[in-house]
């Protein structure tokens, strides 16, 4: 991923220098192991542990010319080992270990630290949220179905939904990140023709893991695509989010905004311009995170116990999708902590239809004062038709109509167009999501 969506903490994960660092972290744990049995000797595992080094520009120099980088690193940290003449020592690295024993465990643990910082700032912006919707609970906005004024609901259930999927998406990212913390030493088709399963077992607590119960040379991929998934959900909600807002800022409407700082500029040509640019990125940005995706499901057929169909694609998708997703969280709790909204602006689009949308409650209190349900209807879609058509005061024409006036008197009319009413069970809804 590009500089501009990387934070320096994610970003410091998936470089080459730390991959080969969790690599030498199995390498490692599996000779302590190993040697704690006698299988090699513990002067061995030792060096391996404390002495043994890398570097990348060499282990670069290698690949080009062995065209295989587990080969080159091996190579090279076994060289760090001989430059401290330690060569009998050197030969019992990677003992009874095939290429993906160490490079699919160590991605396990890449993966382990970047759903750590992921999930902190899941917390974050759930925290960021819950306050948002708690400020705005009683803040009543017109609902929107198919785009068209329905019925009124509040601000801070608009907040409180996004609350309870985030709520969802955590738990999800925490299932999801639970099976990828899966470590593999099993051998080249998962038979444990070198090692133990109880090495295995012993190496992969040693580096927080758990074992694969069964794997052929690589861990089966649907854990993977699981994962990626579970970003492109957690993304797709933050384009639905974006979405709304970008929606709720268009002129029209203006009933909440992007902060908009006193020296930021928004277009080269249109100096009044205030456009939601960090909406616009991360609904761009969740594009990416779906496609992966794809990518990932696409990695889970291999043919018989491996092929390496699946290898160029996680070194793309994996770094991509656990940036993008760390970017994103940042952009969006930033977006809603500091989101400018109108409550004025609010109210007065809910009571721009004047009273339309209230023709469903007028509907149930017809019907509920003697009326037949199609006779209600037929009457009140007539007077919902011509209000919009001419522009009329829909409140007006139905107090001044005597079939409706003969069934409800004022003070009932009054009532079937105040929304306290249909508001009246919001602290209910909070208080269910927020127990």
């Amino acid at each position: 991923m590009i500089d501009r969506y990387t934070l320096p903490e994610m970003g410091r994960l998936w470089t080459e220098e730390h991959k080969y660092k969790c690599w030498l972290q199995v390498e490692a744990a599996a000779s302590t192991v190993l040697a704690e049995d006698g299988v090699i000797p513990a002067a061995a595992a030792d060096a391996i542990a404390t002495r043994a080094s890398f570097d990348v520009a060499r282990i670069q120099t290698i690949e080009a010319e062995v065209k295989h980088d587990v080969i080159a690193f091996t190579t090279a940290v076994a060289e760090s080992l001989k430059a401290q003449s330690l060569n009998a020592e050197s030969r019992w690295l990677h003992y009874g270990l095939t290429s993906n024993d160490v490079v699919d465990t160590a991605q396990a643990l890449q993966v382990k630290e970047a759903s750590a910082l992921i999930r902190g700032s899941i917390l974050a912006f759930l925290e960021v949220l819950k306050r948002r919707a708690v400020e705005f609970k009683h803040t009543p906005t017109i609902g929107r179905t198919h785009g068209i004024h329905a019925e009124p609901t509040t601000f801070g259930l608009k907040l409180l939904n996004w609350y309870s999927e985030m709520q969802r998406n955590l738990a999800r990212f925490d299932a999801a990140a639970e099976d990828m913390r899966v470590g593999k030493l099993s051998g080249a088709v998962g038979t444990f023709g070198h090692l133990k399963p109880e090495h295995e077992e012993r190496i992969c607590e040693r580096l927080g893991l758990t074992p694969a119960p069964v794997a052929t040379q690589v861990i089966q991929r649907d854990r993977h695509a699981a994962y990626i998934s579970v970003l492109a959900i957690i993304g797709s909600t933050f384009d639905k989010i974006a979405t709304e807002i970008r929606h709720l800022q268009r002129t029209e409407v203006r009933e909440a905004q992007e902060y908009f700082s006193e020296k930021q500029k928004g277009s080269s040509a249109m100096p009044h311009k205030k456009n939601p640019i960090t909406s616009e990125q991360i609904s761009g940005l969740a594009r990416v995170l779906r496609s992966n995706a794809q990518a990932a499901f696409e990695n889970i057929p291999l043919w018989h116990e491996r092929d390496i169909s699946h290898s160029s694609v996680e070194r793309i998708i994996f770094p991509d999708s656990t940036i993008v997703t760390h970017y994103l969280l940042d952009r969006i709790t930033s977006l809603i902590g500091r989101l400018l909204v109108y409550p004025e602006r609010m109210l007065r689009n809910l009571e721009s239809t004047g009273g339309l949308i209230f023709s469903g409650q007028l509907l149930l209190d017809l019907a509920e004062a003697g009326m037949l349900r199609e006779d209600a209807y037929r009457l009140v879609q007539g007077h919902a038709m011509r209000a919009w058509k001419e522009d009329l005061v829909f409140r007006d024409e139905v107090a001044r109509d005597a079939e409706i006036v003969a069934k409800l008197s004022p003070d009932r009319l009054a009532k079937t167009f105040d929304m306290a009413g249909q508001l009246g069970n919001v602290d209910a809804i909070f208080a269910r999501v927020l127990r």
